[in-house]
This record gives structure tokens, C-alpha cells and sequence, in this order.
């Protein structure tokens, strides 16, 4: 079998879970000093690298220090992606990229440029160090004053790399309930979710304008129309979360009821910030009401932006598919967005990923509602979604999974992480390229 690009990356992820499950396993890696369950460490190591955060049992008892250390490293690894740190590691070793890897690199960031290969790889390497350290700087002072020195140093070196990586994971029990009500904590940790859902290309593109501006060089049509299209859909999302949520859970005594209207607007934005990209809560999700969880599948469903650390099927593909409703209904056969036409192969590449990512969610609740017949629909399908989204959210059913549940959840978040096209593109081998065009005829729609 021929070992195409996607297949490598798909390979690459398993040989990540499967290094990350056999150290989670070693006595080592648990407090108790005893072999760890199979199970356990399969899906621990599963969430971590596709920076899920889903979880079936508490990190910070169950698993040692070097637990933790793993933990993270599957982490940091997973957020980068497989072929960005194998590159990063080819480069150390100081071999030259040759065109395969190029093309891996092209393929999963989703970039058409094969240049730059090694400058690009680097800088997402700087990029990614600079605001993780950015944000252990910040997070140090509330967790040294809580936990003491060593302790609050790991804790803010942990939840730094976990939020930047949209990971969700936590050492606290009750992930960031404890501080949901401090501004600083809720500032640093929905600021290091947003610029590591936003994209590496985003946020390269405005370095590179701020350094025009500081520079005096006033470039006019800078930004690109994926710069435009992410941070413009990025906005709204997160006001229509806020104002969603706020809005459902207002006298919900369980959530936002007991608290004065500035607080209940704190935890409204950190779950809205948190609901497309990463697991972290400040509340307990299990406590929501239907309405508030409805909400929060659809925008876990959306997820973060190309080539960022997030899932889902991101905020471009979205706002590609409401510009194609906007054109039909206009009578328009161009698909326009920002007065750019969307290129054809892009607007099938959106349907393609919303419909695979439809159906891997549907089969995903469908497994797991067979599987697990006790737990409500809802429930079941909030869970789906986060897997497949690489969210981690839940609420409070996933240690309560059976087997073949968790199992169907490991595999929806390795789907998730590679993506569905990726996916069957591994499966499938490389598409052979055909001379015959067949007779145009029209189909009735709608």
C-alpha cells in the first residue's frame, strides 16, 4: 500500500496515542504507583493528542507528576499537529524538507503555498512558545498565591499550554469552577482559547500588519479574505454565545441564577469563548438546561478556524455555506463573500465536510445511545458532538460510558482531530484524475 500524504498523518496521530498510552500505563504515571487500566490510558492519551479534553477520570488524582508530563506532551504535540512537529524535528536534525514533506505540510494546514516550508514551521514554533509562556507569566501570580510556589508554577505551566492548545484538559477537579468568578483567570485562559482557535495564519497576518503600522508602511488591502472571514465570523459567534447563553440561563438557579447581572455576563462569555473550541467550564454543564445545551452543540459543531488547534468544521466553512444560501436565494450562481467569489472546489469542499462531519456525529450518538440505553438523547448527542468538535465538554456522563461508548468516543475524537476528508482520503488512496465529462441534466431541489 502506497503511503500517501494523508495516510502519513493519519499513522502519524496513531503512533502519537499509542507511545502516549503505553507511558500512561506504566506504574510511574499513576499515583497509587500501580499499572494504570488499558482503557484509561488509551483514552486519556486519545484526548490529549487530538486536544480534546474529554476525560473518565480526575487527571490531577489519578495520574503522577510524569503522568501529568505525558499528558502534556501529548498535548503540546497534538495542538502543533503531527506533521508540523515531525518537520520541527527534521529541521533539529538538520535535514533539508523535501517535497513530500512540503506537501504534508501544505495539506495539513490547509494552505495552498508549498514555499516558506521551513520558515512557516518555525514560527509557528515561536508563535505557539511566546503566548504559552505569555500566559504562564500571567496565570502565575493567582496560582502561586493559591497553591505556593512549585505547585502553582506547574499549574500555570499546565493550564497555559492546555488553553492555547484548546485542549480543556485541567488539574483541578471541577476544571476552572473555582475561579469562576475572577476576572484575570477568565481573561488569560478565554485570551490564549481565541488566539489558539483563531488559526496560526490569522494571526501571522496580523503581526505582519501591526509591524507595517509600527513600521509606517500603510498597506492597503492587507488582509486576506481568510483573515476577514475568520475574525469577522469569529466576532459573532462569541457575541451570539454570550447573549444566548445569558439570556437561557439567567434564573437557571443551578448556573447563572444566584449570581448579580456582571457575573452572570462573566460566565455567559467564558462559556461561549469555551463552547467552540475548548472543555474547559466554570459552571456545571450537567446543570444547563436543554435550551442552553442546544445551543452549545451548534456551536461546538462550528468549532475554531483552519489551521488552528480547534475542531469542528470551522468558521469558514460555515460562512461559506450561508453565503451559498444567500446567493440562491438571490438568484446568484456566483458565491461571493467580502465582494471575493469563493472558489467551486471550496464551496464542495465545505459541503463535503459538513455532511461527512453530520454523519460521523449521527453514527457516533446512534453507537452510543445502542451502547448505552440508561443515558438521555441529549446528553448522548452533546457528547458526540464534543468528541467529534475536539471540545471535551460534557456533562457528567462520559466515566459513565460503557466499554464500546468509550471506545466509539476514542475513535470520534481521532476522526475529529484528522478530519473527515483527510480521513477517507487516507482510506481511499489518492483520487485518479479522469478525461470523461458526462451530459449536464437538471435535478429538482428543495
Amino acid at each position: 500500500m502506497q503511503m500517501t500524504v494523508p495516510r502519513t498523518i493519519c499513522l502519524g496521530f496513531l503512533v502519537l496515542i499509542t507511545i502516549g498510552t503505553l507511558l500512561l500505563v506504566l506504574p510511574i504515571s499513576t499515583t497509587d504507583k500501580g499499572w494504570g487500566d488499558p482503557l484509561v490510558a488509551l483514552f486519556t492519551a486519545t484526548s490529549a493528542v487530538c486536544v480534546t479534553g474529554l476525560i473518565v477520570v480526575d487527571t490531577g488524582t489519578y495520574f503522577s507528576t510524569f503522568g501529568e508530563g505525558v499528558i502534556l506532551a501529548l498535548i503540546q504535540v497534538g495542538g502543533l499537529g503531527y506533521m508540523t512537529a515531525n518537520t520541527f524535528l527534521v529541521l533539529l536534525l538538520g535535514r533539508r524538507l523535501g517535497l513530500r514533506e512540503r506537501l504534508a505540510i501544505q495539506q495539513s494546514m490547509d494552505s495552498a503555498a508549498l514555499a516558506g516550508g521551513k520558515s512557516l514551521i518555525l514560527s509557528i514554533i515561536a508563535m505557539t512558545l511566546v503566548f504559552e509562556l505569555t500566559g504562564l507569566f500571567c496565570l502565575y501570580p493567582v496560582f502561586n498565591q493559591d497553591y505556593g510556589a512549585g505547585y502553582g508554577l506547574w499549574l500555570s505551566i499546565f493550564h497555559s499550554v492546555s488553553a492555547f492548545n484548546n485542549a480543556g484538559f485541567s488539574l483541578f477537579e471541577d476544571s476552572i469552577v473555582g475561579y469562576a468568578l475572577n476576572p484575570w483567570v477568565n481573561a488569560v485562559i478565554t485570551a490564549l482559547v481565541i488566539i489558539g482557535g483563531i488559526g496560526y495564519q490569522v494571526i501571522m497576518e496580523l503581526l505582519t500588519w501591526l509591524r507595517n503600522r509600527i513600521q509606517g508602511n500603510r498597506c492597503r488591502g492587507l488582509f486576506s479574505l481568510n483573515f476577514k472571514v475568520v475574525t469577522s465570523t469569529t466576532v459573532v459567534l462569541l457575541i451570539l454565545g454570550t447573549a444566548a447563553f445569558f439570556v437561557t440561563e439567567y434564573q437557571n438557579p443551578a448556573t447563572l441564577g444566584p449570581e448579580i447581572p456582571h457575573n452572570k455576563l462573566l460566565i455567559a462569555w467564558f462559556q461561549s469563548v469555551i463552547a467552540r473550541t475548548a472543555g474547559f467550564n466554570t459552571i456545571d454543564i450537567g446543570a444547563m438546561g436543554n435550551a442552553s445545551l442546544f445551543i452549545m452543540i451548534a456551536l461546538m459543531f462550528i468549532g475554531a478556524s483552519p489551521g488552528s488547534t480547534g475542531g469542528g468544521i470551522k468558521t469558514t466553512t460555515i460562512r461559506i455555506l450561508i453565503a451559498c444560501t444567500r446567493m440562491a436565494l438571490q438568484g446568484q450562481e456566483q458565491v461571493l463573500c467580502f465582494r471575493r467569489q469563493i472558489p467551486t472546489s471550496r464551496v464542495l469542499k465545505a459541503i463535503a465536510v459538513v455532511v461527512g462531519s453530520g454523519l460521523a456525529v449521527v453514527s457516533a450518538t446512534a453507537l452510543l445511545a445502542i451502547s448505552n440505553p440508561n443515558l438521555s438523547f441529549i446528553t448522548i448527542l452533546f457528547e458526540s458532538v464534543s468528541a467529534f468538535a475536539t471540545v471535551g465538554l460534557s456533562t457528567g456522563i462520559t466515566a459513565e460510558l460503557s466499554n464500546l461508548g468509550k471506545y466509539v468516543i476514542i475513535f470520534t475524537m481521532y476522526l475529529g482531530r484528522v478530519g473527515v476528508l483527510l480521513f477517507m482520503a487516507a482510506l481511499l488512496g489518492d483520487p485518479k484524475p479522469s478525461a470523461i465529462q458526462f451530459p449536464e441534466e437538471e435535478l429538482l431541489i428543495g
